[in-house]
Order: structure tokens, then sequence, then C-alpha cells
């Protein structure tokens, strides 16, 4: 008999928007008023609902404009008309510093806004174009810019008069900048050379911090020194618009309009920004922008299915394999190839051993490498299996084959049972290392069907493979397990197999022959880069399986063998050193994204 939700179903929710990972990841721009007049490079200052933009290529330079949240409104003009200038404040009490009216102008010269009128103060104590600024119209900063040189200098503003005070680490003009004077947010410009650069301002002191995903100058920014926003810029007007945590930029909703130069909001946030004017390959632009993130949303989380009832689309919430990418993470402190690896993700993992033999040992943080207790038999070309902090390494070259098993605490590594069989290049699995597969490799001579399974003690003779391999792929445990690739005297093969625990089945091949490459994930969700083939071509390749077949991904950014990966997921990985052809200390990080995906019936 059917049961009630065979007969009538289940709920599925519906949703007028996407869920969304944060309240950022929620956000979008939209329309807002037109500037009365089209500028680029204003001085900007305010928030979304209360902006001014000052100056800039307009006219005649003395232009300024204030923002209620729906029109701009022309307020008195400037005492000195200049564009590339600074600005602070708000649309009652602003200041107005710095920039030129023409390419070798210099200008020093400084005025405050009452809501009514314009007064010259204070001078700035250097004179400078393309300066960042931030804070208010008695506690400012002015940061960078151009002299004519690129300068890292910055001053402090009081009410009164300017004071030279730390410098920026890196010297550059054309960069964004938002926060206060206490604690200030720059980022982007150049140095001359395109920057990504980000720096933090504590009231003492500047800190870099995490950079830009995309290099860039004459962007908006908005929000503080924890929450920020950074959008637009050039070269090539730009829609990349990146949200702050604090540490790290990431991506989120582009503008409609891509366009450098522009204003934004200062004083703003990274939920409610603005973005007036700017740049773009067809001229120079009065538009406007409003960003905004939602207080409320729903949380995105794998697995949904939903009704977007906008979109009228069925829809699922899943990792999106093909919108994943590799990004450089730490260097290694020693570069090496033929080494074991093993890690839950590319934020916590380890590597040891390695070639010419070495027991050397580094555990990774996400940003870097450091050195931990050696193995306790130097080796290389052996397999690893487990996390960073419950490892297996096992089999290997001493340069003699050998069978020797290590067990790593987190602290130490202890010698267990050796292998029945001792080999080197070996498939290892990646994950718990008390459910470890080890698979093919080379005997010396032939290539090895032989496979072996350990419980935390000891390892036990398995089935064997249906083909002989050597270096070949291996993701999961002992199981269940996916083997694919790996060397066949004389070829390199595509064949891959799946293991259930007690035998081995044929099935769908990868599209690239290799060998000798990285590896992470499960039977059904793996993920293999990198490697190479015998006529000695060294792959950048990554292919993902879902169960049932081979897709190919982003490429590594640098193609390698005799390297090493980890990852219990094949949506969060980690590759480290290898040979390109020349040992290696390079890391790269694999990321897939969650995704709001349409549902396709075929």
């Amino acid at each position: 008999m059917a049961d009630y939700k065979g007969i009538k179903g289940f709920k599925v929710q519906s949703l007028s928007t996407d869920p969304a990972a944060s309240q950022i990841a929620g956000g979008a721009w939209a329309s807002g008023g037109n500037l009365n007049t089209a500028r680029k490079e204003p001085a900007p200052a305010g928030t979304q609902t209360a902006n001014i933009q000052i100056g800039g290529s307009a006219g005649d330079k003395t232009t300024v404009e204030s923002y209620d949240g729906s029109s701009w409104t022309a307020l008195t003009g400037v005492n000195t008309g200049r564009t590339r200038a600074g600005g602070a404040g708000t649309t009652t009490a602003a200041l107005f510093f710095g920039g030129g009216t023409g390419p070798s102008d210099f200008n020093v010269s400084n005025e405050t806004w009452d809501g009514s009128s314009w007064t010259e103060v204070g001078n700035l104590n250097t004179g400078r174009q393309y300066i960042a600024g931030a804070g208010t119209n008695t506690a400012a900063f002015a940061t960078g810019g151009q002299t004519p040189s690129v300068t890292g200098a910055v001053e402090s503003w009081n009410g009164t008069a300017w004071t030279e005070t730390t410098d920026i680490n890196t010297a550059r003009s054309s960069l964004a900048g938002a926060g206060t004077s206490t604690a200030m947010i720059v980022t982007g410009g150049l140095e001359p050379s395109l920057s990504d650069k980000t720096e933090l301002w504590d009231n003492s002191s500047w800190t870099e911090s995490g950079d830009l995903n995309t290099a860039r100058y004459g962007a908006g920014l908005s929000g503080t020194t924890t929450a920020g926003l950074a959008f637009g810029g050039s070269p090539n007007p730009k829609a990349v618009t990146e949200s702050f945590n604090g540490s790290s930029w990431t991506e989120v909703a582009d503008l409609s309009t891509a366009r450098g130069e522009l204003g934004g909001s200062p004083s703003g946030s990274n939920v409610s920004a603005l973005a007036a004017g700017g740049n773009t390959p067809g001229g120079v632009v009065a538009t406007t922008e409003e960003w905004s993130a939602p207080a409320a949303f729903q949380k995105e989380s794998e697995g949904q299915v939903y009704y977007n009832t906008t979109s009228n689309a069925l829809k699922l919430t899943k990792t999106s394999m093909s919108a994943g990418a590799w990004a450089s993470g730490g260097a290694l402190n020693t570069a090496r190839s033929g080494l074991g690896a093993s890690g839950a993700n590319n934020s916590a993992a380890l590597v040891f051993g390695g070639g010419p033999p070495t027991g050397a040992t580094e555990q990774y943080d996400g940003s870097s490498w450091t050195e931990v207790n050696d193995l306790n038999s130097a080796r290389a070309y052996l397999g690893g299996q487990g996390t960073d902090t419950a490892a297996l390494a096992f089999g290997g070259e001493e340069p003699g084959l050998t069978g020797k098993t290590e067990l790593w605490d987190g602290t130490n590594w202890t010698e267990v049972n050796d292998m029945n069989t001792a080999r080197y290049t070996l498939g290892s699995g990646t994950l718990a290392c008390t459910a470890s597969l080890a698979v093919g490799g080379w005997l010396l001579p032939g290539v090895a069907t032989e496979v072996e399974s350990f419980d935390g003690t000891s390892w036990t003779e398995k089935t064997g493979m249906n083909t002989a391999r050597n270096a070949p792929f291996l993701s999961g445990d002992n199981t269940n397990a996916i083997c694919s690739g790996g060397s066949v005297e004389p070829g390199v093969q595509t064949l891959s197999e799946t293991w259930d625990g007690t035998s081995w089945t044929e099935g769908s091949d990868i599209n690239t022959a290799r060998y000798n490459g990285g590896a992470a994930g499960t039977s059904t969700g793996a993920l293999i880069f990198g490697g190479s083939n015998q006529a000695g071509t060294v792959d950048a390749e990554t292919e993902s399986w879902n169960g049932s077949a081979w897709t190919e991904l982003a490429d590594l950014s640098t193609a390698r063998y005799y390297d090493d990966g980890a990852g219990a997921a094949n949506a969060n990985a980690i590759l480290a050193g290898g040979g390109a052809p020349a040992a290696s200390d390079a890391t790269e990080e694999w990321t897939a994204p969650i995704a709001n995906e349409t549902v396709t019936v075929s």
C-alpha cells in the first residue's frame, strides 16, 4: 500500500529570491537617481542615503552635488575646482583636499563645507592627486597619491591643521579609502604597477591584510576595516564587486554598469553603499547605483530544493564543481616532489617525506606551512592518508623499496606494522588513516595489481585491481574508492575502477591519460589534478567524478607531477609541492562554491 507521501507528494518551499550564503552574498545593485552632471574622479563623502560628490572631471571641476537616497541636488561649488582629490565628512559637514586642475598641478588646497558654503582652511603639507580620504571634516585622513611620484604619505586633520603621520606600507596612487581617521581601510591603486593590496589603520599603525581578488585602481569603496565593499575600477572599466570581512575579500554581485574612477560612499557600509558616475567604455556617465544587502534572507544550505516564484523555476542548492577554481596558497618551507599528503580540506593539511628522501613534515593552517616533527624513516614516493592531526604514511623509497608504515598523532610519528608488499609510487586514499587503502605501485621490476587495507593496526591483502598500474589516482578509503589513470608499461592509462570493499569494477575513463598526480574526495565525488604522461608532458588538468562520469574543470595554475593532494571532499582540496619539472614549493587550494541551480529534466 502506498504511504501518504507517495500519494500526496511532499511540500517544496516557495521563495521569491534564491537562498544566500550570507547577508552580503544576498546583496544586489539597483538603479538610483542620476547625477545632474556626469563626472569621473570626484571626491566622495557620506553614506548611501546622504552622499556628497565634490569636484571631479566635470565642467570647471567646481561642481558639487548631494544625494538624499533618491535624487541629486546641486550645491554651492568649491572655491578651487579640482579633480582626483580626497573627500571626507557628510552632506552638511564635508572636507575637500588635494587634487589638481590638470596632470601637473599637485594642489595643497583644503576646503570645508558647513551645509551652505565652502571655506578655505589649513593646507595639506604635501600637494598631491589621486588621493584617498576618510573620516569627518574635523578628523580626517589623506592617504597615498601622486606628487608627481607615487607616495605612501599619510596626513591627519584635526579640524585646524594637517599633521604627517605613519605612511602606508605600499606607496600608491588612485587607491580607494573608507572608514574613519582612527580605523581606515585602503585598497587597490597603482604602485605604479596595478595593485591588489589592502591595508588597515588601527590608530597606531598600518597592517597589510588580504588582497583583492581583482587588482584595480580608481575603485569605489564603502564601509569599515571589518566590513567593506569595493566596486568598479580600472583599467578596462570593471563591474566586479567584492566584500571584505576584516581579513579577506569575496566576490559578490556585480555593478550593472562597469566603470572606473567613480565616486563611492566611504562612510557607508558593506550592506548599504553608493556608486556614482565614473568612466565607461562609452565615456563619462551620471549613472548612480545603490547596493543593498537584505537584513532578512534565506540561509543557503546544500541540498535545498525550492521553487523560485520570481523566476518560476524549481531549484536545487548544490556544490557547483564547474565554478570551482584553484588559488595560490602559502609556499612549503622545503621544496620537494614525490611527497605524501593528508588533510580534511585546504585549510588543514599535512605533507611528509619526498625526494631526495627526507622525513621532513609540514602542517598547513590555511595560509602558511609550519615544520613539525619528521618521519622516523626518510623516504620519497610514499603514500599518505588521513587528516593533519591523524595521518598515515606508508611505502616509498629509502632509496630501496620499503613497506614501512607510520602513524601521526598530531605531534609525533610512530612506527606500526609494515605493509605486506614493499613498493613505491602507489595509489593512496584520501580519507581516514584507520581505514586506508594502498593500490598498485612499482615492485621493481613490474607494476603491481596488489591492494592492501589498513585497519589502524595492520595491513590485510585484498582483491587485486583488474589492471596493474603504477602511480594511479585514488580517492576514498578501504570500503569505497575509485582508482583512475596510472602507468601501465609502456603506456599511460585512462582506465577507472571502483572498489566496494570486496571487489573492483571497471567504470568510465578519465578524459586525459596520466599518472603521478594528486587526488581528493570520495568514490562518488572525486577530484584528480596534475600528473604526467610518459611522453614527458606535465599536466595541469583537473577532473571531477560524480559517481558516473568524469568532467574537466579549471586547470591548476602550474602544471606539475610527482605531487600529492588532500581533501575529504572534492569541493575543497589542496596540492603542495611536486615536480614542475624541478621540485616545487608551491601550494594551490581548490574551492568549489555552493550555487543555486535550476532543476532540469532530460
